[in-house]
């Protein structure tokens, strides 16, 4: 019965997904042949309120058919209209693609329409990949150290790129996305990793600091997203399936300290380590939070 619920939500995401492209696709073929940008930002709030129904209506299943146990913590300061008209940067741990679907839905209509770091090669998934450019999401690649060490202007792309979409989005409120560990979560990747957190896996700075760089003077502040799946299975069928357990999501409200907003992440080497420090503490907090979590829930 599971697996049938499963290819039902399955159908309905994709022609979900199909009705909302149509007009998406639309109005992204105007914005790519107008030359203004003053015209192309009006396109993009069509587009962006045509993300934000996509989203509205994933919701709408998951609460009435799917009913995840899904306990989840926002902070005051989303409880109210005005935090919809802000700028903000959300990091998160990362386990899964139901990861995206348990943040839209505790934040849909409570921050501006999400964007997410994305890998380059999911451009090419079939359908949402291009909705995702027309949206303006920026897309990232990756490069081994060994890439890395032979050609260093190829870190350039990714800057470049996370630089663009911020410029971009002084224009208009976003709750720009970024799961910092870079990847999903795996125990081989852990281990590989010699990760020193027990729940998480090493994260990566230089993306949070680009945005908090270009965008410092707009940031309401940061949203700390802590994902706790250890007791609930982590697969995106099994969320399909309604068979997903519990998830706990707590999100917590983090302030930019003034000298987050006094320097450049990849010219100033002191700077670099004081975030890199800054961002450690926090994967300590967060893994701390889980491991209390998991102890509470064993002890009763």
């Amino acid at each position: 019965m599971s697996s049938i619920r499963g290819v039902i939500s399955l159908v309905f995401l994709i022609i979900n997904t199909l009705c909302w492209a149509l007009p998406l696709y639309l109005l992204a073929a105007l914005k790519l042949i107008t030359p203004s940008r003053r015209l192309q930002l009006h396109m993009l709030e069509g587009l962006n309120r045509l993300a934000m129904g996509w989203i509205g209506t994933n919701n709408l299943w998951i609460r009435h058919v799917l009913r995840p146990r899904w306990d989840i913590h926002v902070p005051p300061s989303l409880r109210d209209g005005s935090a919809r008209r802000r700028w903000w940067l959300v990091i998160a741990n990362h386990r899964s693609w139901t990861d995206i679907f348990v943040l839209q839905y505790a934040l849909h209509r409570r921050t501006p329409m999400p964007k997410f770091f994305l890998k380059q090669e999911l451009i090419w998934v079939p359908v949402i990949g291009l909705a995702w450019w027309a949206l303006e999401f920026p897309f990232m690649r990756r490069y081994s150290q060994q890439k890395l060490a032979s050609n260093p202007r190829l870190a350039e792309r990714d800057r470049e790129a996370t630089r663009r979409m911020c410029e971009r989005s002084r224009q208009a409120p976003m709750a720009i996305f970024n799961f910092v560990e870079g990847t999903r979560f795996t125990p081989a990747k852990h281990n590989q990793q010699q990760s020193p957190f027990q729940h998480l896996l090493k994260p990566r700075a230089g993306g949070s600091a680009q945005v908090i760089n270009t965008l410092g003077d707009r940031l309401s502040g940061i949203l700390d997203a802590t994902l706790d799946y250890r007791h609930a299975d982590a697969s995106f069928w099994q969320f399909l399936c309604g068979h997903g357990g519990d998830i706990t999501l707590v999100i917590t409200q983090r302030p930019l300290e003034p000298w987050m907003l006094d320097g450049n992440y990849h010219a100033d080497a002191a700077y670099r380590e004081r975030f890199q420090q800054w961002l450690n503490q926090v994967w300590k907090d967060k893994d701390a939070r889980l491991s209390r979590a998991g102890n509470d829930i064993d002890e009763h």
